[in-house]
């Protein structure tokens, strides 16, 4: 249950370091095929703001990967349900807000992390 737990911590850190990226640096031309909901004509007038974002991701990113090498199990379960929840909350925002699309590439992953690591301290 451990190993799994952590490929969701590395699959979660690796979509927000992703996220990064994309706001951040290539937001005029990448951004207009990652985000089809966002007029194209806005992407240039948006790249302050994606940046940004961009950069909250890689906070988000940063906590899971701390998360990873962390060698106490308790307090690797503590850090990783903090920024997994961190992740959820943005994700269920943004589907709320944006596109019901984020719930099921940001949040539902997050959700299920959660759950499965709060079941590995059960067993």
């Amino acid at each position: 249950m451990e190993f799994i737990v952590k490929i969701l911590i590395a699959i979660v850190a690796v979509l927000h370091c992703y996220f990064l990226y994309v706001e951040m640096f290539p937001w005029t031309s990448k951004g207009p095929e990652v985000f089809k909901t966002i007029p194209p004509d806005q992407f240039e007038n948006l790249k302050v703001m994606a940046g940004n974002q961009g950069l909250y991701n890689g906070f988000l990113s940063a906590g899971l990967i701390w998360a990873l090498f962390i060698k106490n199990i308790e307090w690797q379960h503590h850090i990783g349900i903090f920024f997994w929840a961190c992740v959820a909350i943005a994700g269920v925002y943004g589907a709320a807000t944006v596109s019901i699309r984020i719930f099921y590439v940001q949040a539902l992953p997050a959700l299920l992390a959660i759950m499965l690591s709060i079941i590995q301290t059960w067993l």
